[in-house]
């Protein structure tokens, strides 16, 4: 039994290899105390114009990740994962310039939206995947057109699908939320633990306080 001092309620046992450059991700991953190295893909993702749906959207992005980093990143889980906001019909990915993520905030303004990410693990050793797509719901309430201008001349909204971070300064954007915090960070840790334990690549770490 390891003995070092817990960072968290889980350590990783195995190699964990996470393919995606998201800090949200990563300190998600972090918070709970798992060790693990970054390792970014670099692929071309899936955008609306696949006529996939939000669900197979974001599942076959997280494969295509993965498939990527099979060839590239040495590790005994590699854990890859994406997100997208589907409003009205519409799959919202990450906006380009101001005005794209001030159309997007507006168009999702007084709506409730849907936040898909998918995640998939990959055991290298023997080829073991497992996956699973989570579903969130968020109610946009833009309280000051002007707060909303100035949000979109901050730099948080353009890594983020549909132009908001809602564990960062956009929270005053999100006035209600069903379903799962973290899958709106970015990967619903809940789920996530879930199968990171059924495939052993992290357990359970109590500390021992005795002097």
């Amino acid at each position: 039994m390891h003995h070092q001092q817990c960072q968290g309620p889980f350590r990783s046992v195995c190699s964990i290899v996470l393919g995606s450059g998201s800090p949200r991700r990563q300190e998600l991953l972090r918070s709970i105390g798992l060790t693990f190295t970054v390792c970014q893909a670099g692929v071309e993702e899936l955008d609306q114009s696949s006529g996939l749906d939000p669900a197979e959207l974001t599942m076959q992005n997280a494969k295509r990740k993965l498939g990527a980093l099979e060839k590239k990143c040495a590790g005994d889980v590699i854990l890859c994962a994406d997100t997208c906001v589907f409003c009205k019909g519409a799959i919202l990915g990450k906006p380009s310039s101001f005005e794209d993520a001030l159309g997007m905030l507006r168009f999702l303004d007084k709506k409730w939206h849907k936040v898909f990410t998918s995640f998939v693990l990959l055991r290298t050793s023997d080829g073991s995947l497992k996956g699973t797509t989570v579903t969130s719901r968020v109610f946009m309430d833009v309280i000051n057109k002007e707060a909303l201008r100035a949000y979109c001349s901050s730099k948080e909204p353009y890594d983020k699908a549909g132009g908001y971070a809602i564990q960062g300064s956009g929270a005053f954007l999100t006035r209600q939320i069903d379903g799962s915090y973290t899958n709106v960070v970015g990967l619903p840790i809940t789920e996530t633990v879930e199968l990171l334990l059924e495939l052993g690549a992290i357990e359970p770490c109590v500390n021992d306080w005795k002097k």
